[in-house]
């Protein structure tokens, strides 16, 4: 009996979606935008590769889809703090559901898809969806309240690996079956039921005289916080550290083609094992809710990743490498559940959009300089040696945040109360 209990305290817990309808629709929204998301992420290539025969031009479109959405970290978090977090939701994905529909149409041109219009899809895109996800990052901890929040991060984390693992084999199949364009037009009426659902949220409502403050002074508000606070800075730097060294799937293909020698079906099984051991973390994540200490608990699944980074380049196998970067995932998992549920329990709700937005900045910014970094390491030490450098420097990196942030530290235990703007849902 007692190991049946022990069991049950580590399945994942599903308190959220049972307690409060708001939750259920928020998690459903996040599915369902992921997906499209997924979609977008097969389809746009393939398009574009197929209208020019260029890869720099399907690189391009990237380009402009991520400058985008690191400018819709910046609107979006000031707007979440000033309007009201329902309606920006359900603006976001309505206008989702419009730039959606113009990939369709474009796509059924008489004359042929136009390049310029996949472009200013893009860029808006980039801008509204970040601003939509923003806004559904603040609105869960008022629809579930603060004793929820590790469940909840859990939860979100479980979306985002359920969507990277199949959102874009679905969208995959899609445009086998029925092609580009009809993908879009399935991809749109997804995303416009999405944006309905969206409608019934409870509103929440914002800090009084939040609007009456210039943006540019809302912006460095929300950083003066970060810089500041003593949990939220380390946090932040964490996730930094994270995406700037122990990110290696940019090496991937190198490393299966010149250091195992290995073909493609190895190096998909190595891309898919940090998404398989991050699912199974969050699967297991009962435990995270009843952590004390949880500032304590991710620097040390940070540091854990890089040392697991670094195994993948000194096993120089396909077995330890699937089983480090399995782990990988597993510490990605856990750190981010964590930090989710700190960042969130020791921000004012005045200032949790702009802190959300920096979340997200720092997670963007950090990801193309840790795939420019892996990359100058690997033409400078070889594939293997840059995982292992890159791997250790993470890790003391995160020990050493660790060490200058007592307040994370002791973070956990004794954590500010939330204000209870608990939604009657």
């Amino acid at each position: 009996m007692a190991a049946r209990a022990g069991l049950a305290g580590l399945v994942i817990d599903l308190g959220p979606l049972r307690e409060g309808r708001g939750f259920r629709i928020v998690f459903a929204v996040r599915l369902i935008s992921l997906f499209g998301g997924g979609f977008r992420l097969v389809a746009l290539p393939l398009q574009v590769y197929a209208m020019t025969g260029s890869s720099v031009l399907v690189a391009s479109v990237a380009v402009v889809n991520g400058l985008a959405g690191f400018g819709g970290t910046l609107v979006g978090g000031v707007l979440a703090d000033r309007l009201d977090r329902r309606r920006l939701t359900v603006f976001s994905l309505a206008v989702e559901t419009v730039v959606v529909a113009l990939f369709a149409v474009n796509t059924y041109l008489p004359g042929g898809p136009e390049l310029w219009v996949v472009y200013l899809c893009a860029a808006v895109n980039g801008v509204i969806g970040t601003m939509g996800l923003i806004a559904q990052q603040t609105l869960v901890p008022a629809l579930v309240g603060p004793g929820r929040l590790a469940a909840a991060g859990a939860l979100l984390a479980l979306t985002a690996q359920f969507g990277a693992v199949t959102a874009p084999a679905l969208g995959g199949a899609l445009v086998s079956l029925g092609g580009v364009g009809a993908g879009y037009l399935i991809t749109c009426g997804i995303t416009a039921v999405a944006a309905a659902a969206a409608w019934f949220l409870p509103p929440v409502a914002t800090a009084p005289g939040a609007e009456r403050v210039p943006a540019p002074r809302a912006m460095a508000e929300g950083l003066a916080f970060v810089a500041r606070h003593p949990v939220v800075r380390p946090l932040l730097l964490l996730g930094f550290v994270q995406v700037l060294f122990t990110m290696p799937a940019v090496l991937i293909p190198e490393f299966t083609d010149r250091v195992l020698g290995a073909d493609a079906a190895v190096a998909g099984l190595l891309y898919t094992a940090p998404a398989a051991g991050a699912l199974l973390a969050s699967l297991s994540s009962g435990w995270t809710g009843r952590v004390r200490r949880g500032g304590a608990v991710v620097p040390a699944a940070v540091a854990l990743g890089g040392a697991f980074v670094a195994a993948v380049g000194l096993g120089r196998t396909a077995a330890v490498a699937l089983v480090a970067l399995a782990l990988l995932g597993c510490c990605q998992a856990v750190e981010e559940i964590l930090r989710y549920a700190l960042i969130q329990s020791h921000t004012p709700d005045a200032l949790r959009g702009r802190v959300n937005s920096a979340w997200l900045a720092q997670a963007t910014v950090g990801g193309s300089l840790g795939a420019t970094l892996m990359g100058a390491l690997a033409a400078a030490l070889g594939t293997a040696a840059a995982l292992a450098v890159a791997g250790g420097a993470g890790a003391l990196a995160a020990a050493a945040i660790a060490l200058t942030a007592p307040g994370l530290r002791r973070a956990g235990e004794g954590a500010p109360a939330l204000p209870d703007t608990t939604p009657d849902c």
